[in-house]
């Protein structure tokens, strides 16, 4: 049952959210089980004070410039990450030139269709991974989720990975692929195996993501390398867990 959400409720955001996850599970995109991840990922998020943090700005600028200095970048989507974004997507793709390729772990023909139906609405172009288009193979995986489009990840040499599973970021890190991470929790096996991971919450990070890809897009090949060789995602990972630990101390502090 919807409900009308004031503006001025403390969990406002929040609410919004999850109601997008609702439509997105009546409209086909989402499973159930989706809806228990991001309530996992939400309660990160709470604890870094549901804000974008300055850690995670210097990783979206990071992956803005990997994005640009990649020949064949791929948006890997999966039901929450569409139902959440599908707009952003579309204006991702433009902007930095990525395919999208659907990969789903609970997977079905309905759903791949479903989304790719939902982000061609927003302007997404050329959608991969649907149907008999999944005929190459991520080694080292097991699952639905290995069989991707012999146009977009298998050949890919960066993969965007919002709302991934660790064990397919370390097999495409395994396969020499850079891989870019949005994770609200700095411990899982997603964040401390990309490349770049972006603690933060995908509904904030992406149209940051799109304005700094616009705003690099000027600078040279040197320069944007240059601030992908400073980034250091285990120094930043450990930094967000910083910030996760006093929004903890301070939660337990008021309780």
């Amino acid at each position: 049952m919807r409900i009308s959400i004031p503006k001025d409720h403390p969990r406002a955001e929040s609410l919004r959210v999850r109601e997008m996850l609702v439509d997105g599970l009546r409209g086909g995109l989402v499973v159930e089980e989706g809806l228990i991840a991001h309530g996992r990922g939400e309660s990160f998020d709470y604890l870094i004070g549901e804000t974008t943090t300055p850690s995670a700005i210097r990783a979206i600028k990071a992956a803005a410039a990997m994005l640009l200095t990649s020949s064949h970048p791929i948006i890997s989507v999966n039901g929450n990450f569409a139902a959440l974004c599908g707009k952003e997507i579309a204006e991702l793709s433009m902007a930095c030139g990525a395919l999208i390729e659907v990969n789903l772990f609970y997977h079905s023909i309905h759903r791949e269709r479903a989304i790719k139906s939902h982000l061609e609405r927003f302007g997404a172009r050329d959608v991969l991974g649907v149907g008999k288009n999944r005929t190459a193979t991520i080694p080292y995986l097991n699952g639905e989720r290995k069989h991707v489009d012999p146009m977009g990840i298998a050949v890919a040499d960066t993969v965007f990975v919002p709302l991934e599973d660790g064990d397919r970021t370390e097999a495409l890190v395994k396969m020499g692929k850079k891989v870019i991470a949005v994770d609200l929790n700095p411990l899982s096996r997603t964040a401390v195996h990309a490349h770049i991971s972006i603690v933060d919450n995908v509904v904030r990070v992406i149209p940051i993501l799109v304005q700094m890809i616009l705003e690099l897009k000027s600078e040279n090949r040197d320069s944007l390398t240059s601030i992908i060789g400073k980034f250091d995602n285990i120094m930043n990972l450990n930094e967000s867990l910083g910030l996760i630990r006093l929004g903890g101390s301070e939660i337990n502090a008021i309780t």
